[in-house]
């Protein structure tokens, strides 16, 4: 049976309809400000950073030049020709590019185990609700900062002009990067945890490393794999520019290519990355898909 909704009258619905529309107005115009505020800082920001749009306007055009001559053919039988009527020429340094590519996955696959296990360590220290000395935790906390602050590339410089040429100052730089990276996350997933097993194992008279052992490693493990396993993603984009300064993969040969001009070996190296870092980012999905799914049946 339809009803008709009461309506309040005119003298009683005037004030509440003028307090909702000086709401909403005052809602406006703090977006606008909001928005202006934003402008504002963008334009000063391009004004500091000296910024001239006229010239990026201007230039704009040559980026995608850029991107079609690297898909052509600049010498050889098929010069101007698309890069893709002759595969087998195009990808002339397949069997090469692969070690490298494989000696990239390497690179980023040990950093990111050792810092994983670093970040693992200083984690449950820099969690505010385990860490037990406010010194140490400060202490841990500001040095997992420095180790995420420095990019790669400059850990991968210092580590080359101590180690020379190879593998090694991009294992060190990414390990280094991804502890302090992990620390952080790793740290914010234990200071979320039930406290409830943490102090039980401590009424039993439980040490603090047994509390972690038993109380809050189980709780945050999941969460910890996942993580890793982004940051393996991560990495593998990494090391593959870390050849730029010497520290292997196959950056080396990308660089290599770029100075040189060669635009047909720039375009296959960077298809080959690209396609590694897709089946990459799969497979590691769904193995994160999977620990989470396990943690929420749990």
């Amino acid at each position: 049976m339809p009803t008709t909704l009461p309506r309040l009258p005119d003298d009683r619905l005037r004030p509440l309809a003028e307090a909702y529309a000086r709401s909403m107005r005052a809602a406006r115009l703090k977006t606008f400000a909001g928005v202006a505020g934003l402008v504002v800082l963008v334009i000063l920001a391009g004004w500091f950073a000296e910024v001239d749009l006229v010239k990026m306007v201007r230039r704009i055009g040559t980026v995608s030049d850029y991107v079609g001559r690297i898909f052509t053919f600049d010498n050889g039988d098929h010069v101007g020709r698309p890069v893709f009527v002759a595969p087998g020429e195009w990808m002339w340094g397949l069997s090469h590019w692969a070690k490298l590519i494989l000696e990239t996955l390497l690179i980023a696959y040990a950093g990111t185990v050792l810092g994983a296990i670093g970040g693992f360590v200083l984690s449950f220290m820099a969690a505010r609700n385990l860490g037990r000395s406010p010194w140490l935790r400060g202490g841990v906390k500001r040095f997992l900062e420095f180790c995420r602050t420095v990019p790669e590339l400059v850990f991968a410089l210092i580590f080359v002009i101590a180690f020379g040429l190879g593998a090694l100052p991009g294992v060190l730089a990414l390990a280094i990067h991804t502890t302090g990276a992990l620390g952080k996350q790793f740290a914010e997933v234990v200071e979320n945890i039930d406290m409830k097993p943490v102090e039980g194992t401590t009424a039993a008279g439980g040490s603090w490393w047994q509390t972690v052992r038993f109380a809050a490693v189980p709780q945050v493990l999941p969460n910890f794999v996942s993580y890793t396993l982004l940051r393996f993603e991560i990495n593998v984009r990494g090391a593959s520019v870390m050849g730029f300064v010497g520290a292997g993969g196959i950056g080396q040969d990308l660089i290599e290519a770029i100075r040189k001009f060669y635009y047909a070996d720039v375009s296959a190296i960077l298809v080959l990355i690209i396609l590694t870092v897709m089946v990459i980012d799969l497979l590691t999905e769904r193995l994160r898909h999977r620990f989470t799914d396990t943690e929420s049946r749990a």
